[in-house]
């Protein structure tokens, strides 16, 4: 005879661990607490290590009061199972006052003291623009800030791989503390991979300083490095080829007007650097350096490059394009596979240089042009991929008209369209669109 007296209990609460595990995974913070008051099992489940493993706490300049409630709980969490932590990402929404800035430092002061004392396993830690340089700032709280951070990394540096300080905007001397601070304990660091990119403040002659070199050299297994081009120089590259060139595969490299991009680099440098590192690619992602003389100074033909972003929004009639098409970027028709060209080209018609340079690279897959183009431009671009002539599997192209009406330019890429939708459909990412400047 069955026992009424106990209460039927549904299907849930009998749920695997793994299953239960999962579920939680993809709850919040809110949910998962929730949830832990159900029964013992599920409890069990919120405690589980393997759900505290990676945590994103976001800071908003602005933020309202249900924010400033998510912040708590996302801190709270992450002193409570800090322990379990490997992956730490810091996020700051635009900042507006100094008193944000103070509360973001005495918030991160308490936190990475903490995890000081009760972590020993992040692989991973992300703060992105915390725009050190402008005013909201002060000297005093920015110098403790530093310190503090320097001492928690110091802490990490045995497991930390992954380090993204993009948008610090620090001086040399604090950049060069911070990276110093990843290998004093051993004498060199174990990081894989670095993210400098906007780490060092506008304007920073990085390649000239002794300093940089030194805490570059501490690197010995550098997989990814992303950085400024402020910071290129023969000293730099010859250090990577030293001591971190049989690990070496990718160089993100950030090219910018308002930063240094004078410095005379050498070609052999480069080619020292890819014979030593074979795999090495090398991606370049330039904004708003136009003029041949200065990008011929960037782009050598010696520099193993895989990926080219080259995005200006001004147009100059004084300055031509083709040069660039014609003579620099085809030095990379071997190896090139990315390009994407930004240009106000309204005075320099360029569609024959273009489909000549795409043509010319045999390993070319994405292509991503914004510029003054022909409607025919597009035609005779899948006409020759249909014919074999080119290996691209993703096409994004907005073509920029001086003309408000586009109906008729819209037709004929949907004649276009119709003619290659096979090939579209079957072989490609395809995306053309005509925007009226």
């Amino acid at each position: 005879m069955e026992d009424e007296s106990q209460p039927e209990q549904s299907s849930w609460a009998h749920l695997p661990e793994v299953c239960l595990r999962r579920i939680f995974h993809w709850s919040d913070d809110r949910d998962r607490s929730s949830a832990a008051l159900v029964c013992r099992n599920w409890n069990w489940a919120m405690h589980s290590g393997s759900l505290w493993k990676s945590r994103t706490i976001t800071f908003y300049g602005r933020p309202s009061r249900e924010d400033m409630g998510k912040l708590q709980s996302q801190l709270w969490y992450t002193r409570k199972f800090g322990k379990y932590l490997e992956r730490l990402e810091i996020r700051l929404y635009p900042p507006c006052c100094r008193a944000f800035t103070q509360m973001f430092q005495v918030e991160m002061r308490g936190l990475l003291a903490h995890l000081s004392r009760h972590n020993n396993r992040l692989v991973s830690l992300s703060i992105e623009y915390l725009g050190s340089d402008r005013l909201r700032w002060n000297n005093a709280a920015r110098a403790r800030f530093f310190k503090n951070l320097s001492t928690f990394l110091k802490k990490m540096s045995k497991r930390l791989s992954y380090l993204n300080l993009k948008g610090a905007r620090v001086t040399v001397e604090e950049g060069c503390q911070l990276l110093n601070s990843l290998s004093c304990s051993t004498n060199g660091s174990s990081l894989s991979e670095i993210n400098m990119e906007d780490f060092f403040g506008v304007q920073l002659p990085v390649h000239s300083s002794a300093l940089f070199h030194q805490a570059m050299s501490k690197f010995h297994s550098l997989v990814v490095l992303t950085f400024n081009y402020n910071c290129i120089s023969d000293e730099l590259l010859n250090i990577l080829r030293e001591h971190s060139a049989r690990s070496l595969r990718t160089l993100n490299i950030k090219c910018h007007f308002q930063d240094p991009h004078e410095q005379v680099v050498q070609g052999m440098s480069w080619a020292n650097l890819a014979t030593r590192a074979p795999r090495l690619s090398v991606n370049f992602f330039i904004e708003r350096i136009i003029k041949h003389d200065q990008l011929s100074r960037i782009l050598l033909a010696e520099v193993p490059v895989s990926t080219i972003s080259l995005r200006s929004y001004f147009s100059d009639p004084e300055v031509t394009i083709r040069p660039i098409l014609t003579n620099l970027l085809p030095a990379y028709r071997h190896n090139l596979q990315q390009l994407t060209l930004e240009l106000n080209n309204e005075h320099d018609r360029l569609d024959d240089e273009l489909l000549r340079l795409v043509l010319s690279c045999q390993r070319l897959l994405f292509l991503e042009i914004r510029a003054f183009l022909n409607i025919t431009f597009v035609e005779r671009l899948l006409q020759n991929r249909a014919e074999r002539k080119c290996c691209l599997t993703k096409i994004k192209v907005r073509i920029y008209t001086a003309r408000q009406e586009t109906s008729e330019e819209e037709r004929l890429l949907r004649d276009i369209y119709r003619r290659f939708k096979s090939l579209i459909d079957s072989e490609l990412h395809y995306f053309v669109v005509v925007y009226p400047m």
